[in-house]
């Protein structure tokens, strides 16, 4: 039987550069990662792609907000559904180029519009952690917050970003559907960490103001379909500790123990490094014998491979 694999691809997949980019650019550079995709297809390896959207997200939102003398503007949820729908139809349109070229364009790529719902009381909505949209002067965000009340803070040295709540999901809805397009499609699903949504007290669907983190998503989906590894590709090689700092330190292997010790210090940025490590040692505490690993896309088969990636362990 294929081994599974939950890919879950950081945002320097989607896009290069800090600075606004057209869809023509982001196309060009989801091609480019949708290679190394298919190319993880076509060693034999089954594989669903969860994504993130924090760029588009936040550039939907600032346009939707620009236009509101003209058009209403759109609810927060209304803008995560669309940036599942564009950036979708981007990875479709890049793994099929690239599922050809490797002899495989027989496997179909199909987008899935995902909800993961979230409890409405998550202390994430009372503290903003999750960087959207684009890159910003510490001069910028400050007059943003002064002008637009938003809450703006620095990602990991990278300049200044609008945060929103990142509550932790607990569901994901649409689980079943993929579980049953599995064995013969590659499921683009719980893009952008999925619409974040309640259940009121009639059991329906309600949108929220939020964005749940896609490597917290990509792990719950893990779980949901029994992956035998949880893949998250960022644009390190290995988690390091000390980062950015004379002695940093790469690390091949993390146990829950020492993982756990490092985040307890600090060592990790919220809303960047920090999550990835935290969905990593929720996957192997559900899951002791089956893997999660930390790699950047084009380390992604030999980290697969056992070559590196830093891989979590019990």
């Amino acid at each position: 039987m294929a081994e599974k694999i939950v890919v879950a691809l950081g945002g320097n997949a989607l896009q290069s550069g800090n600075g606004p980019a057209t869809a023509e650019a982001q196309l060009e550079v989801v091609k480019k990662t949708c290679g190394h995709l298919a190319e993880i297809s076509a060693r034999g390896y089954e594989l669903c792609i969860v994504h993130g959207n924090g760029p588009q997200v936040g550039r939907i939102l600032l346009a939707s907000e620009t236009a509101k003398d003209v058009t209403p503007a759109m609810p927060f949820d209304v803008c995560g559904a669309m940036s599942q729908g564009y950036i979708g139809y981007h990875i479709q349109q890049g793994m099929k180029h690239a599922l050809k070229e490797k002899g495989i364009g027989h496997i179909p790529t199909v987008t899935l519009v995902t909800q993961l719902v979230v409890d409405q009381n998550d202390p994430a909505f009372q503290n903003p952690t999750k960087p959207i949209g684009p890159f910003y002067s510490e001069a910028e965000a400050k007059e943003m917050e002064a002008t637009k009340g938003y809450t703006m803070k620095e990602d990991a040295g990278r300049g200044w970003r609008r945060v929103v709540p990142s509550p932790i999901p607990s569901k994901v809805f649409e689980l079943d559907t993929v579980k049953r397009l599995w064995d013969s499609t590659i499921v683009v699903t719980c893009g952008g960490g999925g619409i974040p949504v309640i259940e009121n007290e009639n059991g329906e669907l309600e949108g929220v103001a939020a964005v749940i983190d896609k490597d917290f998503a990509a792990e719950l989906l893990a779980e949901g379909v029994e992956a035998d590894t949880l893949l998250i590709l960022t644009e390190v090689e290995k988690v390091a500790i000390n980062f950015n700092k004379p002695n940093q330190e790469n690390l091949s292997q993390l146990t829950l123990e020492e993982a756990q010790k490092y985040c307890e210090e600090g060592q990790f940025a919220p809303g960047s490094m920090l999550p990835k490590v935290q969905a990593a040692m929720k996957f192997v505490t559900a899951n002791p014998t089956k893997k999660a690993i930390i790699t950047s896309l084009d380390k992604a088969i030999d980290a697969i491979e056992g070559r590196t990636g830093t891989v979590f362990v019990k």
